[in-house]
């Protein structure tokens, strides 16, 4: 049952490929961290952290291709074995607050389960913010909340 589920959501998210010509893009505000996420108190108030990069992308862009846009201004993430744990961080208007929610790991030099995840498939929305940390190759890689291996 799980196959045909999977097979459904695959051809759903292909029949919504954005026309790149045609589509603006939306801009995509993100934020880098070494080691960690940013802490969801950062983004209060009106707030976000200091260290923003503005990306214009669109919905079908892959973690694989912010991977790679990241790494074209950061030259320290372009080292081989560098992980990059994305979470989306999104307002929560009942509590006045934002969350945080992880949506995937990549990997420099390496192929991954994630690189393929649209941001579309994260169900972002546009005015949601990326919230990505960085772990240099000589760490550990990230671990999923509550242990375990990494996505």
């Amino acid at each position: 049952m799980a196959n045909v589920e999977s097979i459904v959501e695959e051809k759903l998210v292909q029949a919504k490929q954005v026309d790149r010509e045609k589509t603006c893009p939306l801009l995509l505000r993100v934020f880098c961290s070494t080691g960690r996420h940013h802490s969801l108190s950062e983004y209060l108030y009106g707030n976000v952290p200091t260290n923003e990069l503005q990306i214009y992308t669109w919905q079908d862009a892959t973690l694989h291709e912010l991977t790679s846009l990241v790494r074209d201004v950061n030259p320290e993430t372009r080292k081989k074995g560098t992980y990059f744990d994305f979470a989306v961080v999104y307002p929560e208007p009942r509590q006045n607050s934002f969350r945080m929610r992880e949506i995937g790991v990549t990997c420099s030099g390496q192929k991954g389960a994630d690189d393929s995840k649209t941001l579309a498939q994260a169900r972002f929305s546009i005015g949601d913010f990326l919230d990505i940390s960085i772990t240099p190759p000589n760490r550990l890689p990230p671990q999923r909340r509550g242990g375990g291996r990494p996505y």
